[in-house]
């Protein structure tokens, strides 16, 4: 029979993984008090939140949800990222601290429904955010509505420019 705190630390963990959209398994060995908040403060920023649970615990609440197997990684200490929306965000605000405290590496992560190993998680700090990608594909968008606006601005241009040479011709 499990004990109470156990069970209690299962209802969060299950809580946590219903609420967000995926998460990042990170190792946090030789953090500071310090540095950890300054990790937390930066991950909250970024619509996440890190938590510490038993890696026996989350994998039961894992299995439960529904959620990719994802328990070869979870040996030894692990901290848990939890996000709410964008997992770009949340592994660049991860990966600024691990630049800055070379502490902090990826273990690995559930994001989109699929588990990932700790390059692939890296991987996407280096894409770009939501916001970034949505700039770019506007940008691409808006390019051959610029060109096609600057062809058919041509014809009149060339035109005032001939009219221009003939009223410059006549006057001298």
């Amino acid at each position: 029979m499990p004990a109470e705190s156990k069970k209690e630390m299962f209802a969060k963990i299950k809580a946590d993984v219903e609420a967000s959209q995926g998460l990042f398994v990170v190792d946090y060995r030789g953090l500071s008090v310090k540095e950890t908040q300054e990790l937390r403060r930066s991950l909250t920023a970024a619509g996440a939140h890190m938590k510490v649970y038993k890696n026996n615990i989350v994998k039961i609440a894992l299995e439960e949800a529904g959620q990719p197997d994802i328990s070869d990684i979870l040996k030894g200490t692990c901290a848990y990222v939890f996000f709410d929306k964008d997992p770009v965000a949340t592994a660049k605000a991860i990966k600024a601290e691990s630049d800055k405290l070379k502490k902090v590496e990826f273990l690995g992560a559930i994001a989109e429904g699929q588990a990932l190993d700790a390059e692939t998680a890296k991987a996407y700090a280096d894409m770009p955010s939501r916001e970034e990608a949505l700039s770019m594909l506007v940008g691409a968008l808006s390019q051959p509505v610029t060109m096609f606006a600057r062809v058919l601005q041509e014809p009149t241009r060339s035109i005032a420019a001939v009219l221009q040479a003939f009223a410059e011709k006549d006057a001298a």
